[in-house]
């Protein structure tokens, strides 16, 4: 059975750093991609970041791009998701998902995503 599970969100205040964790089970992380998104109170969930299974390109939106950097662990089938220079518009739940298509084309968007993690809350926050 496929299984993500987030962890390392929080409180912190704005200027703050954080290291997420996505913990993948039921399959073998090395031949696939891994994306991070969020959804804050009243918004559509948006990605965030992606790497991809080989070469381990990655995207990032605009928003990130400079203070977030994704990186991947295959020998422990972990994603890890580092936020630095935080700030409370980065308030949300993260979530990590996988298409099982190998590449990021296209992970600015929820479309096609085939598992979800259950999500973890980051709070950006004086």
């Amino acid at each position: 059975q496929v299984q993500l599970v987030e962890s390392g969100g929080g409180l912190v205040q704005p200027g703050g750093s954080l290291r997420l964790s996505c913990a993948a089970s039921g399959f073998t992380l090395d031949y696939y991609e891994i994306g991070w998104f969020r959804q804050a109170p009243g918004k559509e969930r948006e990605g965030v970041s992606c790497i991809s299974s080989s070469n381990s390109i990655t995207y990032y939106t605009d928003s990130v791009k400079g203070r977030f950097t994704i990186s991947r662990d295959n020998a422990k089938n972990t994603v890890y998701l580092q936020m630095n220079s935080l700030k409370p518009e980065d308030t949300a739940v993260y979530y990590c998902a996988t298409k099982l298509v190998g590449h990021c084309s296209g992970y600015g968007l929820v479309t096609g995503v085939t598992y979800w993690g259950q999500g973890t809350q980051v709070t950006v926050s004086s």
